[in-house]
């Protein structure tokens, strides 16, 4: 007599014997070591994923190039504040540098590394990740902080109230 339940469903991995070692394309690579720039703890086994790092429309500055970027600019100045290990911040990544080619010559973006610059972390008190703060004049623009990720749409609606007050 025929079954009539449903075929058990296989995984990729039921029918390899245990102890078999899967190919490089099933593996896990392991979490490289500190210094080569991976969070994870030595062991641990991470996929790989892409940096918070963006197109060369954003730039990323130091602690000593803020003045200078910054405080001194005559546009007014957008920081958008991240981490690598920052889902949230890698989800942005786009509609900053989008922002950053849509207001060329009325708004400067510019992107700092939190683990990098904790000074300016603790200084502009940036208590989650990404934050984007806008600087006009070397000052804090009042409630321009922003913190979380925000779709490109929103992006606008918090921006331009901002362009139109400070680019008359």
């Amino acid at each position: 007599m025929a079954s009539t339940l449903a075929p058990t469903l296989r995984s990729p991995f039921s029918s390899v014997p245990r102890g078999t070692r899967l190919t490089p394309t099933l593996r896990l690579s392991p979490a490289r070591p500190a210094s080569a720039g991976c969070r994870a703890a030595p062991g641990r086994h991470t996929c790989p994923r892409a940096r918070a790092r963006c197109a060369a429309a954003v730039k990323f500055i130091a602690q000593g190039e803020f003045a200078a970027e910054v405080l001194e600019s005559e546009l007014p100045v957008l920081v958008d504040f991240v981490a690598d290990w920052c889902g949230p911040c890698r989800l942005i990544a786009p509609v900053v540098d989008w922002a950053s080619e849509e207001y060329d010559g009325r708004l400067k973006i510019v992107k700092i590394d939190h683990d990098a610059n904790s000074q300016l972390i603790e200084e502009y008190k940036v208590f989650g990740l990404p934050t984007l703060i806008l600087f006009k004049n070397g000052q804090e623009v009042p409630g321009s902080r922003r913190e979380g990720a925000i779709t490109k749409d929103k992006f606008k609606q918090y921006l331009e109230p901002f362009l139109a007050t400070t680019v008359a």
